[in-house]
């Protein structure tokens, strides 16, 4: 049986993630941190689905926190065959009003975070000799937004860090892929205000935006392909 972890699972798109990937009933691993409610909850549906899944609790920002994980993951199930790099934050701040510990917390979950779990990842999939690790990152990574500073500068290390992985691994048939969904109706979106909503979808050429569920089909898709590697998927119609 497949085995799959998902970080992040209490959010959006880890939610339309873990539903989308019951239906092939493998075995899912449920990543949350603060909101273990809704993880449990998330767990039973997953279980009732025909999957075998499983929550697990950590600050991805805590190294000790992600290895002590990813050994609970290889005493229950052997190994791991994919790793979606879902988790992430954004505070919205000019500049000059980021400060140490903002910018600490927000590289520290989305890019060292997400390292932590390569790595962890990337050591059984070794001992595997197969794997599949996809980021999630972002449009802005490579554009900018105002009052992003910290969220694009680790979204675009995390393309980066996706791009040299692949490279290192590749040898050892370990994929690792980054996507980029666009603007989605998430938790972490639903802060921004109505006309930046509107000025995001409106750089779409198609004057729409992807879903949760067309994204989640696509991961999906992608997971499932064995000759894909190194590459950045962009699952909108904007421009550069």
């Amino acid at each position: 049986m497949k085995s799959i972890l998902i970080t992040g699972a209490s959010g959006g798109l880890g939610h339309a993630l873990s539903q989308c990937f019951s239906r092939d009933r493998v075995r899912i691993g449920v990543h949350v941190y603060q909101n273990r409610a809704k993880g449990k909850e998330l767990v039973r549906a997953l279980n009732v689905a025909g999957c075998e899944a499983f929550l697990f609790s950590a600050d991805l920002r805590d190294v000790m926190a992600v290895r002590e994980m990813f050994q609970t993951l290889e005493e229950k199930w052997g190994g791991l065959d994919l790793l979606v790099n879902n988790a992430a934050a954004r505070d919205d701040r000019l500049f000059q009003g980021i400060d140490s510990s903002d910018w600490d917390h927000l590289v520290g979950l989305n890019l060292s975070g997400a390292f932590y779990c390569m790595r962890e990842a990337g050591r059984l999939m070794l001992q595997q000799k197969k794997g599949h690790i996809i980021n999630i990152a972002s449009h802005g990574a490579f554009t900018g937004r105002i009052g992003q500073a910290a969220y694009t500068a680790s979204k675009r290390g995390l393309i980066g860090l996706s791009q040299e992985a692949a490279k290192e691994w590749g040898a050892d048939s370990i994929q690792v892929n980054t996507v980029c969904p666009g603007f989605l109706p998430t938790p972490m979106t639903a802060t921004l205000r109505t006309k930046h909503k509107r000025k995001m979808i409106a750089e779409n050429l198609l004057n729409r935006t992807s879903t949760l569920e067309e994204v989640s089909a696509f991961i999906r898709h992608l997971s499932q392909m064995q000759h894909v590697s190194a590459q950045v998927f962009h699952l909108d119609s904007r421009p550069g």
